[in-house]
């Protein structure tokens, strides 16, 4: 069996190893976030809700939303969004697709005849992909810019099964005056029929829209897009569709259009923010969403998200700029290759539960560690414990302790999903370099969290 021990030694050393890098990665942001708070960099300002959500809009504001087969949320997010969203300088722009009548009927009874929509079909059969669709409604947008000779000042990006918050469209109109692209939170609301699957995604943004981003912004970095929720001004999408050649804004290859928009723009010189404000009464303003119940469905998603992000990011942006940018681009990119170790953590678990079974029926001897790999599996536990607490804590503090206390344990299901995500993803990958193109590979939505039902959603 000295092959065995050979093996499980060195994948020991190589996981450990590797681990042990990425906890000090984590650990620099955790320092660095704790820093801005002790220095009051990075506070959550508050603000007066009830003066904020009927604000007058200073300028018109255009909010983007493609939908393809997204009949079930469609109506909900729109009749929700004219609701909270009573400024007559709103537009919204729904892109749907000519044989997807279904969408475009769910639509208009969510628009329920309220001049503000404006509901576009795509001259092309669906789906194309995000992308597109989003350049044809900023085509939508420009044809009635130049027909009404009023020019938006903000365009809002949105998806379809999004809930708006009340105070986020005055909170962006007050904003653009400092800044050209602007990115609210986004709260993954839990759901009680999916309290594992689901679950993980709120802590996972809960942590990353706390800290991580609070950080980049702070340290002046480009401020990537997460599709929802974000805010560009109009002469900056002007600026992109130049330089695209008039093709539009929205980069048609990529499959993850609104991480590059951010970045594209700061390249280019945009002012980027991460916008994190509370009411007086406590609620966090951020888009409200029920992501994937499903295991297939995540897996499905983070697989577009590994490949839109990692690798699609690593050709499309390449590597260039400060070393804080780059440490940046890495913890992007970071997710192909923390797949890997997962997968090998897991892989040695297995391997050790086996190993000990042997020595307990004396098959085999055990030797012991050497003492310089105790000491590292010593740290990675420490740095692990480190980890699950601090998710927890930012998952309470959001959605209290319970919530917080189950993050610990969903953690393991993030692995699992992300281990398979980024190998899906790899393979979609390798087709793309022998010519696939970019397809539109959307989550399936069946509730909304301002439907009557949409607490119940499983």
């Amino acid at each position: 069996m000295d092959w065995f021990a050979l093996m499980q030694r060195e994948l020991f050393l190589f996981a450990a190893s590797f681990f042990l890098l990425g906890a000090l990665d984590e650990i620099a942001i955790d320092i660095t976030w704790i820093w801005l708070r002790l220095t009051g960099r990075a506070r959550t300002p508050v603000v007066d809700d009830a003066a904020l959500a009927p604000r007058p809009l200073s300028h018109r504001c255009a909010v983007l939303i493609p939908a393809w087969r997204e009949y079930p949320v469609i109506a909900a997010t729109i009749a929700h969004a004219l609701r909270v969203w009573p400024q007559g300088a709103l537009r919204i722009y729904v892109g749907c697709y000519r044989n997807d009548m279904a969408t475009v009927a769910a639509a208009m009874g969510g628009a329920a005849a309220d001049p503000r929509v404006r509901i576009v079909i795509h001259d092309a059969g669906g789906p194309t992909c995000k992308a597109d669709c989003l350049n044809r409604l900023y085509r939508a947008l420009r044809d009635d810019e130049a027909r009404e000779g009023v020019s938006a000042r903000m365009v809002l990006l949105h998806d379809a099964e999004d809930m708006v918050d009340p105070s986020a469209l005055a909170l962006l109109d007050m904003a653009m005056e400092r800044a050209d692209f602007i990115q609210l939170p986004v709260i993954a609301l839990p759901q009680a029929g999916s309290r594992w699957v689901s679950g993980h995604y709120s802590d996972e943004f809960a942590e990353s829209h706390a800290k991580a981003m609070v950080v980049r912004s702070a340290l002046g970095q480009g401020i990537p897009g997460a599709g929802v929720g974000c805010a560009i001004a109009r002469e900056w999408l002007e600026r992109l569709d130049a330089r695209r050649g008039g093709a539009g804004p929205f980069a048609t290859g990529a499959l993850t259009e609104d991480y590059e928009l951010g970045l594209q723009a700061a390249a280019l010189g945009a002012r980027t923010h991460f916008l994190r404000v509370r009411t007086a009464s406590g609620r966090l303003i951020a888009t409200r969403a029920y992501f994937p119940h499903t295991i297939g469905a995540a897996i499905r998603q983070k697989s577009r998200w590994i490949h839109g992000i990692a690798l699609q990011g690593w050709d499309r942006l390449g590597w260039h700029g400060s070393p804080v940018a780059l440490w940046m681009q890495l913890r992007d990119r970071r997710g192909p290759f923390a797949a890997l170790l997962l997968a090998v953590a897991y892989v040695m678990v297995v391997a050790t539960g086996l190993e000990m079974a042997l020595a307990g029926l004396d098959w085999i001897e055990r030797d012991p560690l050497p003492p310089g790999l105790v000491w590292l599996l010593w740290l990675n536990a420490a740095a692990l414990a480190w980890r699950l607490a601090i998710r927890a804590l930012f998952t309470a503090r959001e959605f209290g302790m319970t919530q917080g206390l189950l993050a610990i344990p969903r953690v393991a299901i993030s692995n699992a999903v992300s281990i398979i995500a980024a190998r899906r993803a790899l393979f979609a990958y390798v087709r793309s370099l022998r010519g696939a193109p970019a397809v539109w590979d959307k989550t399936e939505h069946s509730a909304h969290p301002a439907s009557p039902a949409g607490g119940q959603a499983a």
